[in-house]
């Protein structure tokens, strides 16, 4: 029998609402080995809460099956997951890895930016009361000007942002997911960021004949709906 493994997942105001694309990716390997989850709301303000891994970033999981083993970061937790739980694996070949670590930071500099381009005041909006001094202090450091500032241009610049796009949309012109014929850690990585714009934000970041837009309708559709049924905006 399986034991539960406890994942500290980022949450807005609502407990229910999560939306970290690092935490997503993991959410849904943990949905794709089919592993028992307990999933726990944290926020950006509650560093103590995963002060035993002396760092203060989620993803991190505790399993409970593996005498308590503490991990974190989400490239760290995949591996993890794959050699503890060899069943449905998520990286099938070290070529494969390679090439999936390639996607993972290809989607760190390119969508990730993209999408914060797009929401990042959508994301202080739906954050928990007690993060928002916080969030809107660190991230305006970070761009060097208001967040409303940042978002300003979001009109002019999504048609730059979809165009971005095109490596995933030439794959998805010929494969349904990027592990091919069905989904792999790539697939969960690349979904994270829309994933996440679609827990906070009702913007439009994809036409609907989109080749991308399909297959995150197919990503949404996974495990029985586990992503589709998260609260989010249909989008």
């Amino acid at each position: 029998m399986l034991m539960t493994i406890t994942l500290y997942d980022l949450a807005g105001a609502e407990d229910d609402r999560r939306f970290s694309p690092y935490c997503w990716r993991i959410k849904m390997a943990l949905a794709h080995k089919s592993l028992p989850v307990k999933e726990v709301p944290w926020r950006f303000t509650e560093k103590e809460a995963i002060g035993f891994t002396e760092q203060g970033r989620v993803p991190v999981i505790v399993d409970d099956g593996n005498g308590g083993k503490a991990i974190w970061d989400s490239w760290a937790i995949a591996e993890y997951l794959d050699e503890a739980y060899p069943e449905k694996l998520l990286f099938t070949e070290q070529s494969g890895k390679a090439a999936t670590y390639f996607l993972k930071c290809w989607v760190e500099r390119i969508v990730h930016p993209g999408v914060v381009k797009q929401v990042l005041v959508d994301i202080y909006n739906h954050l928990h009361e007690k993060d928002k001094d916080y969030f809107r202090t660190s991230r305006e450091k970070v761009f060097g000007m208001g967040l409303e500032d940042v978002v300003a241009p979001a009109d002019e610049i999504l048609p730059e942002f979809r165009a971005s796009l095109a490596p995933m949309r030439a794959v998805f012109e010929r494969f349904d997911f990027l592990g091919g014929d069905s989904p792999a850690f790539a697939d969960h990585i690349a979904f994270g960021p829309f994933a996440w714009a679609r827990a906070i934000s009702a913007r439009k970041l994809l036409e609907e004949e989109d080749p991308i837009y399909a297959w995150r309708e197919r990503m949404l559709d996974l495990y029985d709906g586990y992503a589709r049924l998260s609260p989010g905006y249909d989008t």
